[in-house]
């Protein structure tokens, strides 16, 4: 019996030190020799933690490196909104210093965004992003607000909205996909005023958008260190693709005489205003994304080094990408045709190199839009598994993965509501209801970070955001005044969407009643 006792206690002796007592193990231990032999033997403990290996909770591995945590950043922001949105920049901006100052502008947002959300990042490096900031510095319902909105919803709809874009890329390669299959005209009595009556059309492109979702769920679900090397190399392809745009549209013949571009505004007055809050907007939706890395932050290898240089970097990189995607297609296409262009990609290219080259970018847009989906799937399932292992979601959301180590059942759940959102059609509305409730979280987390360093000023801070607290406070005021701006332009959509996100409050205080609740939200834990 000694014997054996001693080969156990070798075994989890620091350093293989052989003769532990309990003091050099661990503070906490329970005895492993019969209860008559203590005299003998009372030297030999172990920790509590191996008399329950079994019941031991499993936990996301950390399998993001460097250039995986940097490839999703970039991944999630050149998206489908940079193939998308320079046309509808153009549209509403009018001119081109007001389409170049909403991209620097909206570059100036996420960066210091990004730079507040670095400091978070790498002091919390804790699965949910802004649901475990909030929860840290305002308390577990402000935690819950933000995973309620983020899984309910706000993930699984923008998922859904990604997918759509590419649907409507590979449309372009194969018209067939956008056949209609049936209409529906609907309406909501009483409400004509603030949601406008439409005509949902199902085509072939939401069934192969669940093909491609649940493709990309079956990767994360696999492993995140898959999940990571997929992100890499659709990354790397993606850039590639946006590069040679660039590359065509700069080294290719002038273009033929044209009207001049509108190049400042006629008069500074309202309307220019109004312009350019309508085209940072867009371009805000374009660079939405760089928050991404933080929600899995507990799977972030080395996140006090990776976390800064992966946020920073992949905001300044794609910045200038999308600037000088701007001027490459300005360069090709007169400003008027840049406005009207549904595909401005693929139209410069195509003005440039003939129909072949532009069904090959195309092929790179339908790249880029599965380079955005994979991300978005896997960090979005990571407040989910959070908030369900906290006991304060939907059980069947909780769990680890045993072998594949990923958050398997959560990302189950994400992706039924994503299928189902991509077979109604409805995501595209969704996600103008829930882009003003995302920028009003992203202002709370960043508040958060001046409650956290006024609240525990001990707490470790491996990075501190540059600039402090001029950087987070021009951020918190950019957000609110964005906000604030589409409640203006949009005050029923926007009031729908507030009591969208307080309706999880009752579901919040029944969890929060559930056994060991109490002890599951300690933000303390």
């Amino acid at each position: 019996m000694g014997e054996t006792i001693g080969r156990r206690l070798q075994e989890i002796a620091p350093n293989g030190r052989k003769g532990a007592t309990a003091a050099t193990v661990v503070h906490r231990h329970k005895q492993i020799v019969p209860r008559g032999r203590q005299s003998a033997m009372a030297c030999y403990y172990v920790p509590h933690s191996l008399m329950i290996q079994d019941a031991k909770r499993l936990e996301l591995v950390r399998g993001l490196g460097a250039w995986a945590s940097g490839a999703m950043v970039v991944a999630t922001l050149i998206g489908t909104g940079i193939f998308l949105k320079p046309a509808e920049m153009a549209r509403e901006g009018r001119t081109v210093s007001v389409v170049f100052a909403a991209w620097i502008v909206g570059a100036i947002l996420s960066l210091f965004g990004a730079l507040s959300f670095a400091e978070l990042g790498a002091a919390i490096p804790e699965a949910g992003g802004e649901y475990a900031y909030l929860r840290r510095g305002f308390g577990p319902a402000w935690g819950f607000l933000f995973g309620w909105t983020h899984s309910i919803v706000g993930r699984p709809s923008s998922l859904a909205s990604i997918a759509a874009g590419l649907m409507r890329f590979l449309s372009f390669l194969i018209p067939a996909v956008a056949a209609p299959i049936f209409t529906v005209h609907i309406a909501i009595p009483g409400l004509t005023g603030w949601i406008k009556p439409y005509d949902f059309v199902f085509t072939w492109a939401q069934p192969l958008a669940v093909f491609w979702l649940v493709l990309m769920t079956g990767i994360n679900y696999l492993g995140v260190r898959l999940g990571g090397a997929v992100q890499v190399f659709l990354t790397a392809i993606k850039i590639i693709s946006v590069v040679i745009v660039i590359g065509v549209a700069f080294f290719a013949p002038a273009a033929a005489p044209h009207a001049p571009d509108p190049l400042w505004p006629s008069a500074l007055n309202g309307g220019v205003l109004s312009a350019f809050l309508a085209a940072l907007a867009a371009a805000l939706w374009a660079y939405d994304g760089w928050e991404d890395l933080n929600l899995v932050g507990s799977e972030v290898e080395n996140p006090q080094r990776n976390f800064p240089r992966a946020l920073v970097g992949g905001v300044a990189l794609v910045a200038l990408i999308y600037l000088l995607f701007s001027a490459a297609c300005l360069k090709v296409l007169p400003f008027y045709a840049v406005a009207a262009s549904p595909h401005i990609a693929s139209d410069v290219v195509q003005h440039v190199a003939g129909p072949i080259a532009g069904a090959w970018i195309t092929v790179a847009m339908v790249i880029s839009a599965l380079g955005s989906m994979n991300s978005s799937v896997l960090s979005g399932a990571r407040p989910t598994y959070a908030m369900a292992r906290d006991g304060i979601f939907f059980k069947i959301a909780d769990g680890v993965h045993p072998k594949y180590r990923t958050p398997a059942r959560a990302l189950i759940f994400q992706g039924v509501l994503t299928s189902v959102m991509a077979l109604t059609g409805t995501f595209e509305e969704l996600t103008n209801l829930f882009i003003f409730a995302g920028w009003i979280f992203y202002g709370l987390a960043v508040v958060a970070l001046f409650r956290l360093r006024f609240k525990e000023p001990s707490m470790p801070r491996p990075y501190r955001c540059w600039g402090y607290p001029w950087v987070p406070g021009i951020f918190v005021a950019g957000a609110l005044a964005l906000t604030f701006n589409i409640w203006l332009d949009r005050p029923g959509r926007s009031s729908l969407g507030l009591l969208l996100m307080c309706a999880g409050l009752p579901f919040y205080r029944h969890w929060r009643k559930g056994e060991g609740a109490h002890a599951a939200i300690d933000p303390q834990r």
